[in-house]
């Protein structure tokens, strides 16, 4: 039986199409190991952490120079006061050891009264373990950011607590990991983000990251399956697959098992199959877009994603975004954006759910008789829409700077469900947000017989020129690379003497449209 593309939980290499899991790990984390340092591994979820970690805890065991245990945290999750956090994570330890290393190496028994010192018994039950151990002792430990308030502080002081006596009466080396840097471990406890001095865990010496795959490794990946199954993915797959998912390894395997085993799909896989692959995984919400979507109601977050919609320059407080960058919603370029383009569609949709879900729609069918968009009747439909309905809709949206482009956005969302497909375009300093609309014409949703219908969105702030001239511009670079049918620029009229009028007499439309490199273009000021 053929191996599986993984999306939930660690690799097991004899069920799943797996990578090296050690070539993804930072090239000097042996030597961290080897020379008794303290350090942290961090990355986004679901990209290789835990299943590389467990091959790196398998490398040094079978290396026989240390006793060495990977244990979750995970379970003390609940225990938000030290004596259960502690006791959790002590018992894990405890259970992980039995299992992973010889009678020779197991910890002690604690004592009677250790249950009764919570604020020392991760401390005791090490130092002894370390003392009887006969090899230096490593523990990798897994979930650490699950540990929450008293009980991470605690934890974290504890392994400081012992660190000078390594390794004779500590363990001689430690790997804390999960999502987030340890910069961030005090936050949710209620301490400042800047752990300075004060931190639980200073004696770290550095932190690491478990790399995304790239675009060779994805179809090395890929190849794996192909040797099993004779199946093939088609080079142009293998670029759209990483053009789409920048190698974020749960988003590879994710449209690689939707074709193959949610589709059923048999013959060769083409750039077609991975975009109807994307569109739904998309509209499932699998757990990995759902739980990272969710972070998005956190304040520092939404600090750092809104300027990225509205697509201005803003800025962004480093601590924030480097708290977005560990979540993975973040690339790590110069230039802030989103961190993959699947992530860029979802994070729209996933915000203007609600508006989608209460916008009612007369008509049901878009398309002229021809199979093109009836782009005329998409715009009136609009207009009607926001003279009557606009306000309490932008006004419910939480992310108040781009609520208006957020409602438009879930109207055309409402509008080409299962019949197009949208594209949306945004970064910081970008100056604007572009919405693509693809519309096939032959019905074939994912053929090459696509028509491509721009709506350029731009907002004019207080003391800034007016944007329709930039928007007509960018239109004009957009048609020159891009073939568009039309061309629509809304520009929101953020100034404080346009938001006191009300939304019906905000908006205007200028009859008269230009044609921008051969497009025609509608101007509406709203």
């Amino acid at each position: 039986m053929p191996r599986r593309f993984n999306t939930a939980g660690p690799n097991k290499p004899e069920r799943h199409y797996t990578l090296p899991p050690l070539e993804r790990l930072p090239p000097d984390i042996g030597e961290l190991v080897d020379e008794g340092f303290y350090f942290v591994l961090h990355a986004p979820r679901q990209c290789g952490k835990t299943t590389s970690m467990r091959a790196l805890a398998d490398h040094l065991r079978a290396q026989g120079k240390f006793s060495v245990v990977f244990a979750s945290c995970e379970a003390g999750q609940p225990g938000h006061d030290p004596a259960t956090a502690v006791g959790l994570v002590v018992d894990a330890l405890a259970a992980r050891a039995r299992a992973q290393l010889s009678p020779a190496e197991q910890p002690p028994a604690e004592p009677a009264d250790a249950i009764a010192k919570p604020l020392t018994r991760l401390a005791n039950f090490l130092e002894a373990w370390a003392v009887a151990c006969p090899k230096p002792l490593v523990l990798i430990l897994d979930e650490i950011d699950a540990l929450q308030d008293d009980g991470l502080i605690s934890v974290l002081r504890q392994l400081r607590q012992g660190y000078p006596d390594r390794p004779e009466r500590f363990p001689h080396s430690v790997c804390l990991f999960g999502m987030r840097d340890v910069r961030d471990y005090k936050v949710p406890s209620g301490g400042s983000p800047n752990l300075g001095t004060s931190s639980p865990f200073n004696i770290k010496r550095k932190s690491l990251t478990v790399r995304y795959f790239d675009r060779d490794e994805i179809a090395a990946l890929f190849g794996q399956h192909t040797a099993e199954t004779g199946q093939a993915f088609t080079p142009e797959a293998v670029d759209r697959v990483w053009e789409l998912t920048r190698g974020q390894p749960w988003l590879v395997n994710a449209l690689a098992n939707q074709v193959v085993a949610e589709m059923r799909y048999e013959g060769t896989i083409d750039v077609a199959r991975i975009d109807a692959a994307k569109e739904q995984v998309i509209l499932d919400g699998p757990t990995h877009l759902d739980s990272l979507m969710a972070r998005l109601r956190e304040e520092r977050v939404r600090r750092v994603v809104e300027p990225i919609l509205a697509g201005e320059q803003a800025v962004l407080d480093t601590t924030d975004l480097e708290y977005c960058r560990d979540l993975g919603i973040i690339d790590r370029g110069k230039t802030p954006a989103i961190a993959n383009p699947i992530y860029r569609e979802v994070i729209p949709r996933w915000l203007d759910r609600n508006a989608q879900a209460s916008i009612l729609l007369q008509r049901e069918r878009w398309s002229l008789p021809d199979g093109r968009l009836d782009i005329d009747a998409v715009r009136d439909a609009w207009l009607e829409f926001w003279r009557e309905h606009a306000e309490p809709f932008v006004k419910a949206e939480s992310y108040k700077e781009v609520a208006a482009q957020l409602v438009l956005m879930a109207f055309l969302q409402r509008i080409v469900n299962g019949g197009g497909l949208i594209d949306r375009e945004y970064a910081a300093r970008l100056g604007r947000m572009d919405i693509i609309i693809r519309w096939p014409i032959d019905g074939q949703l994912y053929g090459n017989r696509l028509e491509n219908h721009l709506f350029e969105l731009k907002v004019w702030r207080e003391d800034r020129p007016d944007p329709k001239k930039a928007g007509l511009e960018q239109i004009e670079r957009y048609a020159g690379a891009v073939p568009c049918a039309s061309a629509t620029l809304v520009v929101f009229d953020r100034r404080p003497k346009a938001i006191e009028l009300k939304w019906r007499k905000r908006l205007k439309v200028e009859r008269k449209r230009p044609d921008v490199a051969g497009v025609p273009v509608l101007v509406v000021r709203a």
